[in-house]
């Protein structure tokens, strides 16, 4: 990625911000692995006090990016990005794990950068669980899975070509098989009776209670994680070439982190040609 297409910078201070709200986001998603029994008064907190906190810490983070790092045509891209998204999400409406949303979040990380790519998820996740009716506890854990996508597409390596469309298509399928992976972590603890194997059991050892997480997942998401993983693989094969190439023209065109100098108009003189002044007045009318 090239910076000079970078839509969104990131300052130091939002840097920090976007490290913290990280950990964060791995508190709330492992947290059946982090907390131990008893610290909450029953097992649906944990879970509803995350889900709070990081509606709080991504408004922070959006906040900060956009101090001074956003401007109105970087603005523009993002709201046309994510009314796209939004729009195509429920032509794949997850049936067998076909999600449509997560190519042009890949794509567009890559070429405009990490900051919009970290906000892009955020922003195409919110918008679409509004048109879809979607909005619940299992929002938040989706808008940050997404913003972590774009975010890392923005930081893979340099590569061109083939090269970089083979790197953006394998990239697309792992964070398939890793969304899906979060996500689970959010309801897990919830879903089976406790006497399952399969089931979360406060108190385990780590070893254990990870193995049978990895149980549960295997058995209930790798069928739609799979399918998420190859409607990622298939779209950017397919589309990434020609939307890479889109995406990049308009960057070009938007020169979005190009300074923005005013001069003061030249008056007109004595000795200034009669068309040249004609043409100064029209102006100025």
């Amino acid at each position: 990625m090239s910076t000079q297409h970078a839509a969104i910078l990131i300052r130091p201070r939002a840097a920090i911000v976007i490290g913290m709200a990280a950990f964060l986001g791995i508190v709330a998603f492992f947290w059946p692995f982090l907390v131990a029994p008893g610290k909450f008064g029953s097992n649906y907190a944990p879970p509803l006090i995350f889900g709070v906190l990081l509606v709080i810490v991504l408004s922070v983070v959006i906040s900060e990016i956009a101090e001074g790092g956003i401007n109105s045509k970087a603005l523009a891209m993002l709201g046309v990005l994510s009314a796209v998204n939004a729009a195509i999400r429920p032509l794949g409406a997850g049936t067998a794990g076909i999600e449509t949303v997560f190519f042009i979040l890949v794509l567009a990380g890559r070429v405009y950068g990490p900051g919009f790519g970290f906000t892009l998820g955020c922003t195409s996740l919110f918008a679409s669980a509004l048109i879809t009716g979607g909005v619940g506890p299992w929002m938040p854990y989706q808008m940050f899975g997404c913003a972590f996508v774009g975010m890392l597409a923005g930081l893979l390596p340099r590569a061109s070509g083939r090269k970089e469309v083979a790197l953006l298509a394998v990239y697309g399928s792992v964070s398939g098989y890793l969304f899906g992976f979060l996500l689970n972590l959010s309801f897990w603890p919830f879903s089976l009776d406790p006497n399952s194997s399969l089931a979360y059991l406060p108190g385990l050892p780590f070893t254990e209670q990870f193995h049978r997480y990895l149980a549960f997942d295997l058995a209930t998401s790798l069928g739609w994680d799979t399918g998420r993983a190859v409607t990622n693989f298939v779209c950017v094969c397919l589309a990434g070439p020609a939307v890479l190439t889109v995406f990049r023209r308009a960057a070009r065109k938007a020169r979005f982190q190009a300074p923005i100098r005013f001069r003061p108009r030249a008056l007109p003189t004595e000795d200034t040609p009669p068309e040249q002044l004609g043409n100064t007045t029209a102006k100025s009318s």
